[in-house]
């Protein structure tokens, strides 16, 4: 199912972009970005809109900090539930601390 993130504020260091925008998700990737109003799924599919009206639009964001107390400690927190708190949080890529022991 195609996907439209519309009316969101969309921010892409990459290209320089910072502007109220529709993304156009399909088949698991971007297929266009475009302003408000301009883009629409292939004609006969599916559509889920997400309205993004005072929202941001970013890329993934990486923590280059993170502490991940597995092995060692992992009644504190493990590899998995750190990661899925970084996904929760807008994480694509996290990077984390040696401080465990022994060191991961």
């Amino acid at each position: 199912m195609s996907k439209l993130i519309r009316g969101g504020r969309v921010m892409d260091p990459a290209s320089g972009l910072d502007d109220i925008q529709d993304v156009l998700i399909e088949g698991g990737g971007i297929a266009a970005v475009g302003p408000k109003g301009s883009l629409s799924p292939e004609s006969g599919s599916p559509v889920h809109v997400i309205e993004a009206h005072g929202l941001w639009v970013v890329p993934g964001f990486i923590d280059l900090h993170t502490h991940l107390r597995e092995p060692g400690q992992e009644y504190k927190e493990t590899i998995l539930s750190g990661s899925q708190a970084a996904a929760a949080g807008g994480f694509t890529s996290i990077c984390c601390m040696p401080n465990t022991d022994p060191v991961n």
